[in-house]
This record gives structure tokens, sequence and C-alpha cells, in this order.
């Protein structure tokens, strides 16, 4: 009976821990992209600069993923990436500043998974311009809806009945 239940318990283990991996891997089921923390790519670090102040820091990384209370002059930005079916990808940024005789916190340094580019730094534009012809409309859609039932967008109940209308000449 003990021999049994040992081979019972030992074979349900084996079962239970080997599920995960057999329905981690099942093909043809759907699993998300997980994306966590602060998107960090190459053009981000090469705008960076040494003396940057924080503001403009900010501007181009966005806010630090942690803060750490022992290292106030560290901004760590940490991205993780879990596409479906593959391994976790983890990209990680950390940014040292140091403070000025003038009291502004300047950027020194930086480390992680990322190097910073000497060359200068060249953002296109994303933008598109396109010219457009100038609409001509004879008539305004309530024009359209109104002329359907009658109304020309006068109102006459106000004058009288005999009163002369005014003419306009109109140039050719």
């Amino acid at each position: 009976m003990r021999k049994s239940l040992f081979s019972f318990s030992l074979m349900a283990s084996l079962t239970l821990t080997s599920c995960s991996t057999v329905l981690n891997n099942l093909p043809g089921v759907y699993t998300l992209e997980i994306q966590q923390g602060n998107i960090i790519d190459q053009n981000m670090i090469n705008q960076l600069r040494p003396n940057m102040d924080k503001r403009q820091v900010l501007y181009i990384m966005g806010s630090p993923m942690l803060v750490d209370y022992f290292h106030k002059n560290r901004w760590d930005y940490v991205y993780s990436v879990k596409p479906s079916g593959e391994d976790a990808v983890e990209k990680k940024a950390f940014l040292v500043f140091k403070t000025k005789e003038d009291g502004t916190d300047r950027l020194v340094g930086m480390y992680g998974d990322f190097k910073p580019s000497n060359l200068p730094v060249v953002k296109p534009s994303e933008e598109k311009t396109v010219d457009l012809p100038k609409r001509e409309v004879d008539q305004t859609l309530w024009e359209m809806i109104t002329g359907l039932f009658g109304f020309d967008g006068t109102d006459d109940s106000s004058a009288p009945k005999n009163a002369a209308k005014p003419q306009v000449d109109l140039p050719l």
C-alpha cells in the first residue's frame, strides 16, 4: 500500500510539473506579447549628450522606471518584452547625474545595454504635407435640405406684403 501511494504521488507530481511546459509550447495557441517598462531604443540613447540637465533627459527618455532612494543621481530605465512563444528580452539603461556648482543636475555618464553614438543626431521628420485644391461648393448641406422643402433662407413673415424688394445689380 505504501509503495503504491508513493509511486502514485511521484507520478502525479511529475505530471503536474510537466503541464506548464506542455501548455506553454502547444502549437496554434495564441499568447499575448507582454511589454513592461519604458520603451528604450538606440535612437533615444543617441540623442543624449554630456552635461544635459534632467529636464532635457526627461524630454528624450521619459520618466525613469526606477528611482532609487539611495542613489538619487541615478535614473534606471528598464524595458522588458516577451514576444509570444519566445523568451523574454530585457534592455536596461542607467543614467548618472552630478550636481554642478550652479545647483543643476547634469548628465555625466551612462551604462547598460546601449552605447551612445559619437555621430551627430539626424532625426528625419515623419510629418507629411499635402496640398489640397480648394473645394468649391455651390450650396451648403443646410441650403440643399431647406431647398427641398421650398425654403430659400429668407424670413418673409416680418416684411409687409406689398413691400418692394431691393434690387441688386451683380457684375457680369
